[in-house]
């Protein structure tokens, strides 16, 4: 692993999924030069009328300027997917640049309706969207782990902080800390349901390989209520 260049990790909630009790959240990732880096930015400031499972709390927006930042400093967004409920406000950070994975864009792009709704969100200029293919370190401290399954060319984030050390961002690819094992079966509800099995396996591999202390699953409840959220942060 290269030396950090990452030294501050802010968790957000901004919404939440009321039926099953399950948190929406996005992050915001400080550089030792000044950066500032989002990933995801959670559900769009209103929700598409056919749209009933997700409510809106604090927008990433609002979390934002409570520790004193506009969209205006927001100098890259690292989309993990554009499901609804994690590429919602891409729109709003006119001056970053939107990091995903090629094979994911390309999929939206070409017309899986699944994206569709919310296409005025991650459909950006192409010169303010770099496109990558697989594992990825990003910058020194901030890693993207290609992990497919819940959609094509999902990515996860692994992180490493000056005193924390690693964190790894599941995101999607494991919601539930009760699913990060090599126990679980396929899940038939997932869009390719091998390749999820495969991404899981994936990460516990990395987690292992390691070491890594702290593992922040994509929608925990449980995991999320005794986490540090901003304006507390892990550093």
């Amino acid at each position: 692993m290269s030396e950090t260049a990452v030294n501050r990790l802010y968790l957000m909630q901004v919404g939440d999924m009321p039926e099953y009790h399950i948190p929406i959240v996005c992050y915001l990732v400080q550089t030792e030069n000044g950066k500032n880096i989002l990933i995801d930015t959670g559900l769009p400031e209103t929700m598409p009328a056919e749209e009933t499972d997700f409510e809106n709390g604090k927008d990433v927006i609002q979390q934002l300027a409570s520790i004193g930042l506009t969209p205006g400093d927001i100098d890259m967004v690292v989309s993990t997917h554009y499901d609804i409920d994690h590429a919602g406000r891409h729109a709003a950070f006119t001056r970053a640049e939107y990091v995903v994975q090629r094979a994911h864009h390309q999929d939206a792009v070409a017309g899986n309706p699944r994206f569709a709704p919310l296409q005025p969100e991650w459909d950006q200029p192409l010169e303010r969207i770099r496109l990558i293919d697989g594992d990825t370190e990003l910058l020194p401290g901030l890693h993207l782990i290609e992990t497919s399954g819940h959609v094509k060319g999902h990515q996860s984030v692994l992180l490493r902080l000056p005193k924390t050390g690693l964190v790894l961002l599941t995101v999607d690819a494991v919601n539930f800390a009760e699913g990060f094992t090599r126990d679980v079966p396929p899940d038939e509800r997932q869009p390719d349901p091998e390749k999820a099995q495969a991404s899981t396996l994936k990460l516990l591999d990395l987690a292992e390989r390691e070491q890594i202390p702290l593992v922040i699953f994509g929608h925990d409840q449980a995991q999320w209520q005794n986490l540090k959220q901003l304006p507390e942060h892990y550093d």
